[in-house]
Formats: structure tokens, sequence, C-alpha cells
């Protein structure tokens, strides 16, 4: 039995100052649907969230939430590292205590979105496919799969990059990102800069000198495909011109499987050609950047999001 209900209101976590938030809030409003904002970048200084050990039992600044008709998740602003946060002068002060509070934020704020999975509410993203999110899983995943992805090594080591590197061309980028990628030279290759290993891990890739490729899937459907033009290594900040393309259908059907081997709900992959002509996964993002390849591409991801977050809310709790 389902019972029959007017839409529910769609919840977005992320920060106000997001545009990706603002945007989807006002297409959704567009639709006829309510949004409730919780604003993880300004929690806990400025909003309020309490929770029981009631399941549903959530008030975020003083108003008793309901359950919610679906929920967009676009950050946790759960690091000090992540976009849009300034924790510079606190983690000055005392780096200890920041680390700590923002791990408390980020249990709350996890446990949170959890109680709603937990309710059957429509995500997009869900938690439970968090594990698989990491790229050194997520391409191992996928490649488990039977789907092309790049060779990969991901180490601390000097002599397993040495070994990688050897006869080939090479890219290097951080595992978790946040710097360009580039190309591995041989005065990389010296023990000084390898030994710069020590500090942290980095990500050794087989250089593709193929076109880039964006792919946006959402509910099981792929919704947009786009050709990106540059000549950079990297593409991002250095885009020539994007431009809608229809993907070769065994492509389309490898990035529909890979949505699911990842256990994604909406997402845009990155895809690039290696020197044979193959399209090999780079990355699935959960939460993907859409508004700049709308602006560019004449796409309409963002109505896309909105009408399946609309259309989510209006369904009859079962």
């Amino acid at each position: 039995m389902t019972t029959p209900t007017t839409a529910r209101p769609v919840f977005l976590v992320g920060s106000r100052d997001d545009p990706h938030v603002s945007e989807v809030a006002r297409r959704v409003e567009q639709e006829g649907v309510e949004t409730v904002v919780v604003d993880t970048l300004t929690f806990p200084q400025d909003t309020r969230l309490a929770l029981t050990e009631n399941l549903d039992d959530i008030t975020l600044d003083g108003r008793r939430l309901g359950r919610p008709g679906a929920v967009y998740v676009r950050s946790f602003h759960a690091h000090p590292l992540t976009f849009g946060v300034d924790a510079t002068e606190a983690m000055d002060d005392d780096w200890r205590t920041t680390l700590v509070a923002f791990r408390e934020k980020a249990t709350l704020v996890r446990g949170l979105v959890g109680r709603w999975e937990a309710m059957g509410v429509p995500l997009y993203n869900p938690l439970a496919p968090d594990w698989r999110t990491p790229k050194p899983v997520q391409l191992s995943l996928l490649a488990q799969a039977g789907l092309p992805v790049p060779e990969t090594l991901w180490t601390n080591d000097p002599e397993a990059v040495r070994r990688f590197a050897t006869g080939r061309r090479v890219a290097y980028k951080p595992v978790e990102g946040g710097a360009a990628t580039q190309e591995l030279g041989p005065e990389d290759l010296s023990d000084m800069r390898l030994g710069a290993l020590e500090a942290a891990p980095v990500t050794f890739q087989e250089l593709m000198p193929g076109e880039d490729v964006r792919v946006y899937v959402l509910d099981g459907q792929l919704i947009a495909s786009l050709r990106i033009v540059s000549s950079a290594l990297d593409f991002r900040q250095h885009e020539e011109s994007i431009e809608p393309f229809e993907l070769p259908p065994e492509v389309a059907r490898q990035c529909l499987r890979a949505t699911e081997v990842v256990g994604l709900r909406w997402t845009g992959m990155d895809l690039k050609r290696d020197a044979r002509g193959t399209l090999r996964f780079l990355e699935l993002n959960a939460s993907p950047m859409f508004l700049g390849f709308d602006a560019r591409a004449g796409t309409d991801l963002l109505g896309h999001l909105a009408r399946a977050l609309a259309a989510a809310a209006r369904r009859p709790i079962p």
C-alpha cells in the first residue's frame, strides 16, 4: 500500500553561496516544489541542527523537518581543504582542535544524510557507494567489470614508479585531486624528486593523448555527452570549446554500466582517448559541476536534475 501525498520538500545539502545549490533550488521551486537548504558551510557556527535517537526527529534552525521528498547532496564542507572553506586562521591558531571540530561536524552531517537514506529517501547521491568512489577503488571495480580504464599506479614507492614509467609516457596527479595533471619527465625520476613521495602518495597513469569527453548520467539515463577541445594535458581552465556529440552505442552502454558498478544515481564522468583511440574511464564524480557545461555547450543539465528531484518529491511514500 502506498500513501498519496502532495510534493514533499527537496532538501539541498551544501552552501547557499554555491551557485549549484542556489540554481538547483531555484529550478526545483519553478517546478512547484519547496526546497530547504541544509547549509553545511555555515554549520555549526550559524546553522543549528538537532537529532535525537528517533530516526525522523530532526530539527534545523528550530524547524522540525519532515521526511524529504528527495535530497541533493552537493558538499558536506567537512574538511579544512574543502572548496569554499576558510579555516586558515583557526588552523594556524590550533590545528588539532580545528581538525577535531571538522571531524565532529562531518560525523553529524553524514549521520543526518544517513538517516534519510535509511528512510528510503531518494538521494542524489546516497552514502552507500562512498567506499566505491575513491579512484583507487573505483578504477579497480570498473576494470574488474570489463570496462576500459588506463593503466594506473598509486604509490609512494620510488622503485615502483621507475618500473611503471619504463618505456612509456606517464602522467601524474594527486590521488584525491586539487592539482593539475602533468607529464612525468626524466628529471622527475631522480632520487630527490621521488623522495617527495615520503610526504604523500601520487597517482601515475599511462599518458593518453586523445580527446577529453564528459558524460552525465541521471537515474540510469544518459542525459549529455560532451567533447572538450583543449590543447592542454589537463583541460580544466584550458577549454577551447565544449560541444555535444553522440557517443558510440557501445561507449554509451559502458557509461551506464560504469554508473551501476560505482552505485551512483547522478554522476558526471570523465573519459579520455588513448593512443589507440579507445575511450577510457578516468573518474565518475559523485557531485559533478554542471553549470559551466550548460553555459558553454547549451545543455540543460540543471533542468534535468531539477525535474528529477521534483518528480521524486511528488511520488507517494511506499
